[in-house]
């Protein structure tokens, strides 16, 4: 499995590249990558059905113990013949959607690089490997939706999605963080073997769950975080149909279902996910119902079904689960064929407007066909899966031991909602009769209406025989899920009379209903504007603002431009933090006993100290930026003399020349520098004193600690032994730098080596010839 997203990396990284050298044949390789991956993972499902989980680890950190570790059992193996067999998929629609865009190859590669990270995230066993593909879903789909980077639209949702994704996945690394600590295990698979140690009692337990249904809300777009589905739909419609329906909206289920074992059971965890999910059913198929769109349309859709998902989760029964991976895939079948289908009749007609699109099955006989299948899934018509689908959820919510009634009403009006969307979808668009059918712009070609055409064939086919194709695989998730439970799928059409039944007609007939009175429910959609100022798409948008502000203020008072300022920020954070450490650790220094050396001061010290304290007084007061210049030097000067005196000459020597130096640049660019600043405040230049004394004395009681708590260590009395024995030199602060540090100084000398050449270009630069040398 490592080599296999190794590949995935290297492809995607590989594209642009194969796409200069290809042009338009880079879709084969590019789409040979997923169909290979596909054809891997279908050649482990009879490993996986027979019980084996195929686990592989590879060395990352080994000193910190980190590997990337990977394992597939039925429920990462459900996600990765998703993943793969869609990706295969998109990759040929987006060529016939993107056929002719100059950046196909960078699309291609944002593109692969996503389905590589998801894979990464559905096999990956090791919570920090999680947490890198994790976040590289976030960081790649930031990328796909802001694809048409100059539009403004995308560039606004590309960072919401990422700064709400972003964020969860830091929540989410936290939570894993608290649960490997209170499980003792660092692997999902070291977590379930250990399931039977209950964590609801570990005071981590809370936090941890907390933080994790954080990344994974957010990954899903529970409420209140679904805002930025909707608006990710600025993405080209290949991403949409990827990762907006089958694939990284799932990758929140996913985990939610991967940690069940581990953090399910409980009453904080059902009640959690049976309120947010079903919130978030319901606020998805409200709005859907309100939008023109048809990519807005189905995202509603997808954040109501995201909801139900998570609900199906949070009763947990072995119904309840059986019921969230038969829809999961049904779900992933009609809403990515609807989502091709909107971008085919956008691509074809320059529209996504429902009220502007009637009668295109004569033109659109494919896709219209594709629609259709899809619809009737979505619709839960009998013969297909998203029947079977339905009629699970209807019966998990029935038979669940909390609230039943309240989850069946919330199945009810989201099965409503489907209904009329799929009407909507197929018979509305492309079947209803019309004296006008919408001109087409652009002919539809083979590579944009047969992947959806497969995948809606798919979810009939898949109706038809769900004991024999999809059925095993789905058993062996729900064995991942619930480990100790007995699981046995029973999936088939027609199970007689039953209530169930009666449920799925009236959803039906209702459904049909709610159709007819659409158009009534578009017109008074525009009423509801003023209630959605207040929500938490708005609050998302007011805030950033508010931060972009709050920013732009504290960034304009740090970096103000004056040199000053900063020598003052760094100094006043320096002593804080130091005096933070003394009064927490630190032990405490007898200033009483220090002032007896003030009596062995010798006559050369005090005057050179009086020397330095008049040059600092004269410096405040002068107006002249010379007098500045030659007092500065008098007191590095005064400095080294002091090194001198101190047996330091190594030291004094560099002080000398680097003060020499200074004086004399500064005098030669006198009369280029700018106006004198001159202290003329006196609050100002009382400013500057305190903080010198500050931070002097600060220096002062930190040099006495360190000289009567001298630290021991080994290291000094190496270098002491070996600076002469083994470097042959007397001077150890010079052997320390030369010989056992010198790659240090080597870099040390190549900074100031790039800083010279920077300072030679600009003073080459002469401003009165317009800045050219």
């Amino acid at each position: 499995m490592f080599y296999t997203l190794l590949a995935g990396l290297l492809v995607a990284f590989a594209a642009p590249l194969l796409f200069r050298w290809l042009g338009r044949y880079v879709v084969l390789p590019l789409a040979l990558l997923p169909l290979c991956i596909f054809i891997y993972f279908c050649a482990q499902v009879s490993q996986v059905l027979g019980g084996t989980r195929i686990i592989a680890s590879t060395s990352w950190v080994p000193e910190l113990g980190i590997n990337l570790d990977f394992y597939l059992d039925g429920l990462s193996l459900l996600f990765a013949l998703l993943i793969s067999f869609f990706g295969f998929l998109i990759m040929i629609y987006a060529y016939g959607y993107l056929e002719k865009h100059p950046l196909l190859g960078r699309f291609y590669m944002y593109l692969t690089l996503f389905m590589t990270a998801m894979l990464g995230v559905v096999t990956a066993d090791n919570i920090f490997c999680l947490f890198l593909f994790w976040e590289l879903t976030s960081i790649s789909s930031y990328l796909l939706i802001g694809f048409n980077n100059d539009q403004i639209e995308s560039r606004t949702s590309a960072w919401q999605a990422l700064l709400v994704t972003g964020g969860g996945g830091l929540a989410l690394m936290g939570g894993l963080i608290l649960l490997s600590l209170a499980s003792g295990h660092f692997t999902f698979s070291g977590m379930v073997l250990s399931s039977n140690i209950s964590l609801a009692t570990h005071p981590l337990y809370l936090p941890a769950l907390l933080l994790i249904l954080l990344g994974c809300f957010t990954k899903s777009a529970q409420f209140p975080f679904h805002f930025w589905l909707p608006n990710a739909m600025a993405a080209p419609t290949p991403v949409s149909a990827y990762l907006h329906s089958a694939t990284m909206v799932k990758a929140g289920i996913f985990l939610l279902a991967r940690l069940s074992p581990v953090l399910g059971g409980t009453e904080t965890w059902m009640t959690i996910l049976l309120v947010v999910g079903g919130t978030t059913a319901v606020v998805g198929a409200l709005l859907a119902l309100q939008q023109t769109d048809l990519k807005a349309i189905l995202a509603y859709t997808t954040i109501s079904a995201l909801g139900l998902l998570v609900m199906m989760l949070g009763i947990g029964s072995v119904l309840a689960i059986e019921a969230m991976l038969v829809f999961l895939l049904a779900h992933a079948l009609y809403k990515g064929t609807l989502f091709l289908v909107a971008g085919v009749v956008d691509h074809s007609t320059g529209t996504r407007q429902v009220n502007d699109l009637k009668g295109l099955g004569r033109s659109m006989m494919y896709t219209g066909i594709a629609a259709t299948l899809a619809a009737l899934s979505m619709a839960g018509v009998i013969s297909f899966f998203g029947f079977i689908g339905k009629e699970l959820l209807y019966e998990a919510s029935l038979e669940s031991e909390v609230f039943n009634w309240l989850t069946l009403g919330v199945n009810m009006l989201a099965g409503l909602t489907f209904v009329a969307v799929a009407i909507l979808m197929s018979y509305r668009l492309f079947w209803s009769k019309t004296s006008k059918p919408t001109a087409l712009q652009h002919q539809t070609s083979p590579y944009l209406y047969l992947p959806p055409l497969v995948l809606g064939l798919l979810g009939l086919v898949f109706g038809l025989m769900a004991g024999l194709l999809p059925a095993p695989v789905l058993e062996k998730a729900a064995l991942s899920i619930l480990p100790s439970q007995k699981v046995q799928f029973e999936l088939a059409i027609w199970h007689g009379f039953t209530p169930v039944l009666g449920l799925s007609m009236l959803t039906l007939v209702l459904g049909y209903l709610l159709y007819r009175f659409l158009p009534a429910l578009h017109s008074a959609a525009p009423r509801l504007k003023k209630v959605y100022r207040y929500g938490p798409d708005s609050m998302y948008h007011t805030g950033f603002k508010s931060f972009q502000k709050g920013a732009k203020v504290f960034i304009n008072t740090l970096q103000n431009g004056y040199l000053r300022n900063y020598i003052i920020y760094i100094v006043l954070f320096f002593c804080g933090l130091m005096l933070f450490a003394l009064w927490r650790d630190a032990p405490h220094v007898n200033l009483g006993a220090r002032r007896e050396l003030l009596d062995q001061i010798e006559l050369h010290e005090l005057v050179l100290f009086v020397l330095v304290i008049a040059a600092l007084f004269y410096i405040l007061n002068t107006r002249s930026r010379l007098t500045s210049i030659v007092v500065m030097g008098l007191v590095g000067y005064s400095a080294a003399l002091f090194y001198i005196l101190y047996g330091a000459p190594d030291v004094a020597a560099t002080q000398l020349l680097i003060e020499t130096l200074t004086v004399v640049i500064f005098v030669l660019l006198l009369h280029k520098l700018p106006a004198f600043w001159y202290l003329s405040h006196q609050f100002r230049k009382y400013k500057f004193i305190a903080i010198s004394i500050l931070f002097g004395s600060v220096m002062t009681y930190t040099l006495l600690l360190v000289q009567e708590f001298a630290v021991e260590s080994e290291l000094k009395e190496f270098y002491g032994n070996a600076s002469f024995l083994e470097a042959h030199g007397r001077n150890v602060v010079n052997v320390i730098l030369v010989d056992f540090r010198g790659l240090d100084t080597l870099g040390e000398i190549t900074v100031l080596a790039v800083a010279a050449v920077g300072i030679f270009a600009l003073l080459r630069l002469n401003p009165e010839k317009g800045g050219k040398p």
